[in-house]
């Protein structure tokens, strides 16, 4: 049986809530992932409100990230450039050290992935405090990018990830929490 193409309303029911995972209750997207038709929902929704704008390159962290971020820049067609932890790229990387809710982290990016002035998109599966997408934003500034907007599947709103982010970046998100429950 076909499911309808118009299954946005149907997009938080695919997401998984685990409520131990590492410390944190996770919210796991894999089941919207295997969904084709909620997926390319979730793409689509994504890219309806960036097409048309000014944008270059989106940027998009491991792992999950890549998932959304890749599919994103293939719809907009536009460049994709991935974000990944140190010591996975094969050349010279620029990197940033950064404090997650629960551990620190070093991410880095190959020195000449964005050019000077170029617009970037900041796409990743989920805001939760911020620290990750503010990491990708200083990585992205320090090479001479420009972020022109920050994409995300899911926002966990309680965490109040925005704050973190700041006024200063148009922030979007298809899938809002207002708490741990869902």
């Amino acid at each position: 049986m076909k499911k309808p193409e118009n299954c946005h309303l149907d997009l938080k029911s695919k997401v998984r809530r685990i409520p131990e995972f590492k410390g944190v209750v996770f919210w796991d997207i894999t089941p919207l992932l295997k969904d084709k038709e909620c997926f390319k929902q979730s793409i689509r929704l994504l890219a309806d409100h960036y097409r048309g704008k000014d944008i270059d390159v989106i940027v998009s962290n491991e792992a999950r990230g890549f998932i959304v971020g890749a599919a994103l820049a293939y719809e907009l067609g536009v460049g994709f450039v991935p974000v990944r932890k140190k010591g996975k790229l094969p050349f010279k990387c620029v990197d940033l050290t950064y404090k997650k809710e629960y551990e620190c982290d070093t991410i880095e990016v190959h020195e000449d992935a964005i050019e000077k002035g170029q617009k970037v998109l900041l796409i990743d599966d989920l805001l939760a405090t911020g620290g990750t997408i503010k990491a990708n934003i200083a990585l992205v500034e320090k090479l001479g990018g420009e972020v022109v907007g920050i994409g995300f599947l899911i926002e966990l709103r309680y965490l109040d990830g925005r704050k973190t982010i700041g006024e200063k970046y148009e922030t979007f998100s298809i899938i809002q929490y207002a708490n741990t429950d869902g």
